[in-house]
């Protein structure tokens, strides 16, 4: 129910106003890759201004998502070793030494 109520509240009127900007924006635009001649015809192609703007826009969303998944690691990390002691605690199993076992071995 609760998605139903984010996609009518959201994307719809997120829909409209981007078939609203397509519609706006059908002008061809120059897109060049080379910014020190830009009327250089073999680099530069004629797109609407539109596909422009919701490449961009696309970019951005996939570009954040990358660096937000790489920040984010270090909490999956913790929240996988966690899983895992959950998991062994719950199993009654003696819990593994913190440092893996590798104690030096004690002088009398």
């Amino acid at each position: 129910m609760l998605n139903r109520v984010l996609l009518i509240v959201i994307l719809v009127p997120l829909a409209i106003i981007l078939i609203a900007l397509a519609v706006a924006n059908r002008a061809p635009a120059d897109f060049t890759l080379d910014p020190f001649n830009p009327g250089n015809p073999a680099l530069t192609i004629q797109v609407p201004l539109f596909a422009l703007l919701l490449a961009a826009l696309a970019l951005g969303v996939i570009v954040g998502g990358i660096v937000t998944w790489f920040r984010q690691g270090r909490y999956r990390k913790l929240a996988r070793v966690r899983g895992q002691e959950i998991q062994i605690l719950s199993e009654g199993k003696p819990r593994p030494p913190a440092n893996g076992g590798n104690l030096p071995a004690a002088k009398p």
